[in-house]
């Protein structure tokens, strides 16, 4: 991530009515599949201090180094002391760094061990605990807070508890859903969540979209909770009667997205995450909201999990990726602004003087910029309009910052990629009597397109990824191309 600059700081300064920002100004930062290397985490926090951010909320999963479930971390985990050093760091920046570590739901990376095949709520569905199991998701989860609150000096410590989709799936779980309801099924874990949390010293911070849809028991949570209402475009009642969590007297946070789902390698909901921008950040100040976070999902965090002939867990792959959050710097600076001025976001001016400012380019580009990165849908239609944005952005000659200009032409190739096999596919399948070679010359083109996106990826993210991960990420991009591609031609 590179630092930016005072004319881009000035965008964010010379809003023209500023408001009185939230007190918690926070950036949440998604380490589940894309772990950064510690100096690019380290840019990355002073990118954000320098626009206002004072609260990282750190979602480390496996790349946090347990020391009392060894396990647990993955290749990628820092050291002890990298962890220290980075929170240490963001203390020079005035910074608050919040441990984010999931103790329900999203625990594939803890459940996919045969050590804690116990506590899955599901034999085959390795995404939540199961509540029923008190004592000794108890025991586990203290230990892991325990460790987070000895490396974070922040008040709060975020237990998660959003999306837990099997309540009350087990018979024990069914027959205690049964008996008391799926509310007290879920508060009774999330209490004694809360009750560690408080025994360290620390506030506990959870997610409320279960909180809005079985909110029976709200109330057993302790007074010192805070709530955070996420929200990525949809209305305040997606989740439940919006109302009750207003009136519960819980500190609420808003927490708009700038990645998410349907977010993948070969798409980006531009549109949609500024309209969420516009539309949430004056929202969660009209409600009295307390804090905003910004989320930034890498993945969706659902898995897909591959078993052996015996049923042995071989191996999980998340079900989506997205490009990395190198890429988003104008999401981010736009989000800045938003939470700095009273009126809701222009995005269009926004857009116009990012580029202006950022990138050297006149209004009129600046319009065919929006319009390029606006047309993409999601899906696996509009090759014509996916061509026309990739040309678009490639006839642009920024005069600054080019690089961070280049990962818009990289994620617009990217989906001209995407669709171009998905077309050659569709063409194949509906062709009663296909022939193999054509198809498979049609398939070779697309694959002599590859070394140029791998290329340009790996430039793009060398600094924040580490070559492995690129690796990764290059090869699941063309897989299902080079799978099509061998079964044509019937290599070996």
């Amino acid at each position: 991530m590179k630092r930016l600059l005072p004319a881009l700081l000035l965008l964010i300064a010379c809003c023209t009515t500023r408001a009185q920002a939230p007190a918690v100004r926070g950036f949440h930062i998604d380490l589940r599949i894309q772990v950064m290397k510690m100096p690019a985490l380290k840019q990355l926090a002073l990118q954000l201090s320098q626009q206002g951010i004072n609260t990282l909320v750190m979602e480390w999963e496996g790349a946090y180094p347990f020391e009392t479930e060894p396990v647990i971390p993955n290749r990628y985990a820092y050291t002890r002391s990298e962890v220290t050093d980075f929170i240490h760091y963001c203390d020079s920046l005035h910074m608050d760094v919040i441990p984010l570590q999931q103790s329900f739901g999203h625990v594939e990376y803890i459940l996919r061990y045969p050590r804690y095949a116990a506590l899955r709520e599901d034999s085959r569905d390795y995404s939540q605990v199961c509540p029923s199991q008190l004592a000794a998701n108890k025991a586990l989860f203290t230990k892991l807070f325990k460790e987070m609150a000895a490396t974070h000096h922040s008040p709060y410590i975020h237990i998660g508890c959003d999306e837990t989709h099997l309540l009350g799936h087990c018979p024990l779980c069914q027959q205690r859903a049964k008996n008391r309801g799926v509310s007290k099924l879920y508060f009774d874990h999330v209490k004694m969540l809360c009750d560690i949390v408080i025994s360290l010293g620390k506030i506990p911070v959870l997610w409320a979209d279960i909180a809005l849809k079985y909110p029976e028991y709200l109330q057993q949570l302790p007074k010192q909770a805070v709530l955070v209402d996420w929200n990525y475009g949809w209305a305040l009642d997606r989740f439940g009667d919006h109302r009750k969590l207003l009136q519960s007297g819980y500190q609420i946070w808003g927490s708009p997205a700038l990645r998410s789902d349907p977010d993948n390698y070969f798409y980006t909901g531009w549109q949609r995450h500024f309209n969420n921008i516009h539309d949430f950040v004056p929202t969660t100040r009209q409600l009295g909201y307390k804090g905003i976070v910004m989320t930034s999902w890498s993945t969706s965090g659902e898995y897909d999990a591959v078993f052996n002939a015996t049923g042995d867990l071989t191996d999980l792959y998340p079900v989506r990726n997205v490009y990395p959050i190198s890429g988003f710097n104008m999401l981010i600076a736009a989000f800045l602004q938003s939470v700095h001025q009273v009126q809701a976001l222009n995005t269009d001016s926004f857009i116009t003087r990012y580029c202006q400012e950022q990138y050297g380019l006149d209004a009129a580009t600046a319009a065919g910029f929006r319009r390029a990165l606006f047309c993409a849908k999601p899906g696996t239609q509009g090759l014509d309009s996916a061509e026309w944005s990739a040309r678009i952005l490639h006839a642009m000659q920024p005069t600054k910052h080019a690089d961070e200009f280049e990962h818009y032409r990289l994620m617009a190739d990217v989906r001209v990629y995407y669709l171009r096999y998905n077309a050659i596919e569709a063409a194949l399948n509906k062709d009663d009597h296909p022939d193999l070679a054509k198809y498979a010359a049609q398939l070779k083109a697309l694959m002599d397109t590859e070394p140029a996106l791998r290329e340009t990826f790996t430039r793009l993210n060398d600094r924040v990824l580490y070559p492995s991960a690129i690796e990764n990420e290059n090869e699941i991009r063309c897989y299902k191309t080079h799978q099509l591609y061998a079964r044509l031609t019937r290599t070996r």
